[in-house]
């Protein structure tokens, strides 16, 4: 897993792209309509340039020779009485690479640095019924309920999100 600055996260903006694409045009919620086009998965991606400057957003990307195979992100918020929480998002694993344990490695890479930052919670939401809850319940995650039509799918139907955290032993470095 490499950790994306901004230049790195501009370099590898379009394999980023690429990868956004296939996840929301294959049926995954992850903010996105579809059909999601390459140049708005695009732009998507090069907006978040800089919130990773500015340390807002950190990006990690898991590549092959080829092309970004996963990702994940940890937004950190901005006011005070937030700074020890973080929200991940966007844990997204190309369909040629599911089942071999990316996405739990994505998973584990983001916890431990939102330990090494000092974050001692992490929270998230996913689509109901989705894949991706059976990786977040067993790495450890605690659902605190749903919440009926948050969420548009791909195709735009209204469905429920489940909202999930997790504690995270903290250490002796900081963000």
């Amino acid at each position: 897993m490499n950790r994306l600055d901004e230049t790195q996260l501009l370099q590898r903006a379009a394999e980023l792209a690429d990868l956004l694409t296939g996840t929301v045009n294959g049926g995954a919620s992850v903010g996105f309509l579809a059909p999601l086009s390459r140049a708005e998965a695009l732009a998507w991606w090069e907006g978040r340039a800089a919130d990773v400057a500015a340390g807002r957003l950190a990006v990690w990307a898991a590549c092959d020779r080829e092309r970004v195979l996963g990702t994940v992100s940890l937004a950190f918020p901005d006011k005070a009485n937030s700074r020890h929480r973080a929200e991940l998002v966007k844990l997204m694993v190309h369909p040629e690479a599911r089942g071999r344990g990316l996405g739990r490695r994505l998973l584990a890479t983001a916890e431990a640095a939102a330990a090494a930052a000092g974050v001692t919670l992490l929270h998230l939401d996913t689509e109901t019924g989705s894949p991706a809850e059976h990786l977040y319940r067993s790495s450890g995650w605690t659902s605190i309920g749903a919440i009926p039509d948050y969420a548009a799918d791909p195709g735009g139907v209204l469905r429920p999100t489940t909202i999930y955290y997790k504690r995270i032993p903290a250490t002796a470095l900081t963000r």
